[in-house]
């Protein structure tokens, strides 16, 4: 459901206009959002509460790079749902929205199946082009071929920014 969705069920119940339910809704996400700029917390009964945490500073890895990059703190917002929400989410019998059916759920995507009945991919036993990598070369014994090297190093400056 996006605001729009909300606005137009509003408005049909409210019969108000869509105009007048937008800004009702616009205003009250703007208090929200200044209310945990400058408390830090907002509860709304039967609800939830809105907290606004502070997230430590952690070292974390760019996946690209793999090199090791250091995450600054900062604050994040976190939600504790209310407890008529929690009861009447509990009761759901799947999620909705989903198509429950083709979906696994948590214990059999965990399962292993048995291996008896799992036939392996038929690439699984196929050889690996040798394309996929480089040769190996050692630049204090041997000297590169002239075929493509300059490629080579053109592709590895751009990647290590050099």
């Amino acid at each position: 459901m996006t605001k729009k969705d909300i606005v137009k069920t509003i408005a049909a119940d409210a019969d108000l206009t869509q105009l007048k339910v937008k800004e009702i809704v616009q205003r009250t996400f703007d208090e929200i959002i200044e209310t945990l700029v400058r408390d830090g917390k907002i509860e709304l009964r039967n609800f939830g509460v809105f907290r606004v945490r502070k997230r430590a500073a952690r070292p974390a890895r760019n996946p690209r790079t793999n090199d090791a990059v250091s995450v600054p703190a900062k604050c994040v917002v976190t939600f504790k749902p209310g407890k008529e929400m929690q009861a009447r989410i509990r009761e759901l019998p799947a999620v909705p929205g989903k198509d429950n059916e083709s979906e696994p759920s948590v214990e059999e995507s965990m399962a292993i199946p048995n291996s008896s009945a799992v036939e392996p991919h038929p690439l699984a036993s196929a050889p690996l082009p040798s394309t996929l990598a480089p040769p190996r070369v050692n630049p204090a014994t041997s000297a590169p071929s002239e075929i493509g090297s300059n490629e080579t190093e053109t592709s590895l400056n751009q990647l290590t920014g050099e």
